[in-house]
């Protein structure tokens, strides 16, 4: 496919819907959210159908940028045909990539450092800015309140590449530092969001709450309702990712809700209010629950007396000033209800997180 035809099938993507906030621009006239119109940018996105993917790639091209995509063609391969798309693999597979130029790289399916040291070192000549997507569960203890400066995990074997709940975040940290070492620091941008929710997710951790809810009867919930969480919505960590290649903002930045606007509590609100189900809510203390092996299957919450106290309580100061924001947890819920209920059954049958119907009917016997 020529690069003319190229163009315009990705202008037909966002068709009708290329105009900003009903404001009548044209996406390609439009300017980033810090407000400075930006060059439409060459985007490659490592990925680009999985989760956070495909809502990256819309927003790059509601924006009027151009985007290619690399994959193994395994996942939703027919999300975006008439995008331009290199089919390889991360595992000593790169040669699709050789050749080309692009402004800048998204690398949101990262997780064992050589194959970023791979992607990075092969780019490094290609691409003028590389964005990592990686996550809080890099730093070392959630003991403490994290910032961008906290202590990073480790792990005594570096040359480890299975990813399991114990390598993942020490994975991630090597991860960016290999990506930091390849580009060099000063053209690269790593992100660490926090749980990542809205429509689309696969691992249901935040979906677990309102499609509960909507079932109804006596629920358990965790804690307290002062009990602080933090998410990102999927959406606005693809906005915030754009705006950092339009504006060419580099460094590291944690994209999570502010540290103690968000509870157990106003998540029980708002998936109440998007379901509007007949669902009493049984709060269970820390305390009772740390006695049983069902705390481990309680997705979004964590102890606020155990070794992830402070999970919940990681700066976003930095991103905010930068530009992130952060929508209504309101409009989070009601979105990914209204995506749960346009999937298959054979999907929506089993919840791939938090507590199943009967580990949840012991735990409220005895309460």
């Amino acid at each position: 496919m020529d690069k003319q035809r190229r163009r315009l099938l990705q202008a037909a993507v966002i068709g009708s819907a290329a105009m900003v906030g009903g404001s009548g621009l044209p996406v390609a006239a439009a300017a980033g959210r810090g407000g400075r119109e930006s060059k439409p940018l060459r985007i490659l996105i490592l990925g680009g159908t999985g989760y956070i993917g495909p809502h990256m790639v819309r927003e790059a091209l509601r924006r009027g940028h151009e985007v290619s995509l690399f994959n193994r063609g395994r996942t939703d391969d027919d999300l975006f045909p008439d995008l331009e798309t290199f089919i390889g693999d991360r595992n000593n597979k790169l040669d699709a990539l050789q050749g080309h130029k692009w402004d800048a790289v998204i690398d949101n399916s990262g997780y064992v450092p050589r194959h970023v040291a791979d992607s990075a070192r092969l780019l490094s000549k290609a691409v003028s800015h590389y964005l990592f997507v990686s996550s809080i569960s890099a730093y070392e203890s959630f003991r403490i309140a994290n910032d961008e400066d906290s202590p990073l995990a480790t792990m005594p074997d570096e040359s480890v590449e299975e990813v399991t709940n114990e390598t993942y975040g020490p994975m991630k940290a090597l991860c960016e530092k290999t990506a930091a070492r390849e580009f060099g620091e000063d053209r690269v941008t790593v992100l660490r969001p926090t749980y990542i929710c809205g429509p689309g997710d696969r691992t249901d951790r935040y979906t677990y709450w309102p499609v509960r809810t909507m079932r109804g009867g006596r629920m358990l919930w965790p804690g307290s309702p002062s009990d602080p969480i933090q998410i990102i919505d999927v959406r606005d960590l693809a906005n915030f990712t754009i705006e950092c290649l339009e504006q060419r903002i580099t460094g590291t930045y944690n994209t999570v809700t502010p540290p103690g606007d968000f509870t157990m509590g106003d998540l029980m609100e708002d998936s109440i209010a998007v379901t509007a189900a007949g669902m009493t809510p049984v709060w269970v203390s820390a305390s009772s629950l740390s006695e049983h092996e069902a705390l481990q299957h309680i997705p979004i919450w964590s102890s606020p007396d155990g070794e992830e106290s402070k999970a919940a309580l990681v700066s976003g100061e930095r991103a905010f000033a930068k530009g992130l924001k952060n929508r209504p947890t309101r409009e989070t819920a009601r979105d990914t209800i209204a995506w749960w209920k346009t999937l298959p059954e054979e999907r929506t049958a089993k919840l791939r997180a938090g507590l199943s119907p009967e580990k949840e009917a012991d735990l409220l016997a005895l309460v």
